[in-house]
């Protein structure tokens, strides 16, 4: 049963972005699977191991003008779910 809050799109193929660290140290490409007001979920490229996922930006276009802050929601393998932060919003506790 689904539990979330806001209404989730799902990507029949996924949509290719970037995740990168806030202050600019590491960069990894993703997929967006969904997509909601709230939050995504993004299958990563690559390792994780030694990010700081804690809190990250999603860069949705090639030149960086489209992004969302993001902080890590859950992981599960090379999948993760993240919360959009919007500017003055206080940290969401996992």
């Amino acid at each position: 049963m689904e539990q979330r809050k806001a209404h989730r799109v799902v990507f029949e193929r996924g949509y290719a972005a970037n995740m990168m660290a806030i202050d600019g140290t590491w960069r990894r490409p993703c997929t967006m699977e969904d997509v909601s007001d709230t939050g995504a979920k993004l299958t990563i490229d690559g390792s994780i191991e030694g990010l700081n996922l804690k809190e990250f930006f999603l860069l949705l276009s090639t030149m960086g003008k489209a992004y969302r802050r993001c902080q890590l929601a859950w992981v599960n393998g090379d999948q993760v779910g993240v919360f959009f932060l919007k500017p003055g919003d206080k940290k969401k506790k996992p």
